[in-house]
């Protein structure tokens, strides 16, 4: 899981966009447009982040449709320490 934060949260140019959704939905678990506001990103943007973080299991969703909430999967917050280090390590 380490090698897989790693990689999600800087091996590609979304990183820093992407910690950002994790710290939104590890405060609390938030839908698409809830994220968009939040972060004042383009709804579309937080989509494709979502989904890249689901294809590597970092986050799931519970409902559908509009309704659907992210949360960070049990492996990330069980290597949140991960996130923090990058986080912190991230240009503000």
């Amino acid at each position: 899981m380490e090698a897989v934060l790693c990689y999600v949260l800087t091996g590609t140019r979304g990183g820093p966009n992407r910690v950002r959704i994790l710290r939104a939905i590890d405060e609390r678990p938030r839908n698409a447009n809830q994220l968009a506001e939040r972060l004042d990103l383009d709804y579309t943007t937080v989509r494709h982040h979502l989904d890249v973080l689901r294809d590597h299991d970092v986050i799931e969703r519970t409902g559908d449709g509009y309704g659907t909430v992210y949360y960070p999967t049990e492996g990330t917050r069980n290597h949140w320490e991960v996130v923090e280090e990058i986080a912190d390590a991230s240009p503000a």
